[in-house]
């Protein structure tokens, strides 16, 4: 009787940690994609895209570890903005391009092909592939997150 609880408690454990997990819990973020470089949004600021409303590069000099990546920023000021709320900044589907994952798979981004929609980073592969995006980005914004969970396990 004792060995049954305490494989039942065992398994209660697991399954709360599990179902808690990030890749069951929802998170549209992470893994994030890296350039060959090993940064994150191919070293643009990815705080640049809410405060001035276009893509800046970052510099090394400004620049943390978050999730395994190297994230880089304009300024100071944006970098410390990062660090308090890294997951309002940091761009959907891990980093990769956003119409991409709406369609199943992932591809490397563009930072001058993005969109923020509610809130919330998206980057595209490139120019022409973000004016597909932008003309039904709700759709895609759908698709991509019912393809994520399915696509973040592939890689």
């Amino acid at each position: 009787m004792i060995r049954i609880r305490k494989s039942l408690a065992f398994f209660t454990l697991l399954a709360g940690i599990f179902l808690a997990s990030p890749t069951l819990a929802g998170d549209l973020q992470g893994p994030f994609s890296s350039s060959f470089l090993g940064v994150a949004a191919e070293g643009y600021d990815v705080v640049s895209y809410f405060t001035e409303r276009k893509p800046v590069e970052g510099e090394k000099s400004h620049s943390l570890k978050w999730k395994g990546v190297e994230w880089r920023f304009s300024s100071a000021d944006n970098q410390k903005t990062f660090e308090s709320h890294p997951e309002k900044y940091a761009p959907q589907y891990g980093g990769y391009c956003a119409y991409a994952v709406s369609q199943g798979y992932t591809a490397g981004v563009d930072p001058e092909a993005w969109s923020v929609v509610d809130g919330k980073l998206y980057l595209n592969y490139s120019k022409s592939v973000q004016k597909t995006w932008v003309s039904d980005k709700a759709g895609y914004i759908k698709s991509a997150n019912d393809n994520w969970p399915s696509v973040r396990n592939s890689l």
